[in-house]
């Protein structure tokens, strides 16, 4: 789309008001409200906003380095305090690409540090896909040192999303195969629609998961299933997943295609209310202590424990538990 110019790597944020929160892609009709990210999202750039007309405008459709296949959208209101991470790859199926991936790790960047960020939501745009994983023909086009380089960078992002500091959630309502499923497995918590399908399917093309899936998986699922799923590069589906645990919540699919998402805000919701910091210290404790003895998870547990203690939100909460009301945190 030519209305959409060169800017800040091409990386946009949606302003979207608590009424538009709750509809997927099918959902975004007429004029839409788009602003480079500014000062006021939090990544500190000036803010220039840009009308489109056609909903599909949200999706890039040119393959080049212009093209906008990420952005962000900061819900007002009610959840202000949610953020959601837009792919919005169209004709690729927000497959890894570079442009793709140098854009979503640029906006993970940012969010590193935006105390104002309470929950990250990473939705796809694209109908009936979260993420189709590699972009083959790219990787065609790279020797194999190159094709090395691009994959430890890959990983190197999924690292980057699973080491941001609060909650984040892949709302998968369409195919997550290889390095999709792989994103979505960075995540904390993921909601997925019956109909959608999910795999590591790398075995099916001579390769292994390489952006952290044969570390996550079995975390996830238990080592002996995952080993099937990777052995044989199966997909499964929405109620098998749930079954397994590799999701927290399926639900069916609904006639606008976006049943994962709604879900994804019906739990951001639910973890919007509880204190920021203690919820982002439960993180911490819970991702480092997994990875030792229990002895030293104890430890790290401790030393998270203790930096909850003089917030104010650990105060609110207990003069709220004696006046038998319900907490106000920041």
């Amino acid at each position: 789309m030519t209305v959409l110019p060169r800017l800040a790597g091409g990386l946009w944020s949606f302003a979207r008001s608590p009424a538009q929160a709750g509809l997927g892609f099918s959902g975004l009709h007429g004029s839409v409200s788009l602003t480079a990210r500014g000062s006021g999202s939090g990544f500190g750039k000036p803010s220039v906003r840009v009308h489109l007309t056609q909903r599909r405008a949200l999706c890039a459709d040119r393959p080049d380095k212009d093209a906008v296949e990420v952005g962000v959208s900061r819900l007002e209101g009610d959840d202000n305090g949610i953020v959601e991470v837009l792919m919005c790859r169209q004709r690729a199926r927000n497959s890894l690409g570079h442009v793709f991936v140098g854009q979503i790790r640029e906006l993970v960047s940012g969010l590193q540090h935006d105390s104002a960020a309470r929950v990250v939501i990473f939705r796809s745009l694209v109908p009936r896909v979260f993420c189709a994983g590699a972009d083959l023909k790219e990787r065609a086009q790279m020797s194999n040192s190159v094709a090395e380089l691009f994959v430890h960078g890959l990983r190197s992002l999924m690292n980057e999303i699973a080491a941001l500091p609060m909650p984040t959630i892949a709302a998968v309502d369409g195919f997550a195969l290889g390095g999709g499923l792989e994103l979505a497995l960075a995540c904390d918590l993921r909601t997925m629609a019956y109909t959608a399908q999910v795999g590591l399917i790398e075995t099916t093309r001579g390769l292994l998961p390489g952006a952290g899936g044969s570390q996550r998986l079995p975390r996830a699922v238990g080592f002996a299933k995952a080993k099937e799923l990777i052995f044989t590069g199966r997909h499964v589906g929405g109620q098998e997943a749930l079954e397994l645990g590799l999701v927290n919540r399926a639900v069916p699919q609904n006639e606008s295609g976006d049943a994962a998402h709604r879900e994804a805000l019906n739990l951001a919701r639910e973890i919007l209310p509880q204190a920021p910091v203690a919820v982002r210290m439960a993180k911490e404790a819970i991702n480092r202590g997994i990875e030792v003895d229990i002895a030293s998870g104890m430890a790290i547990e401790g030393m998270c424990y203790a930096r909850v203690i003089p917030t104010r939100d650990r105060q609110e909460g207990m003069a709220a538990f004696i006046e038998k009301r319900t907490p106000s945190v920041i």
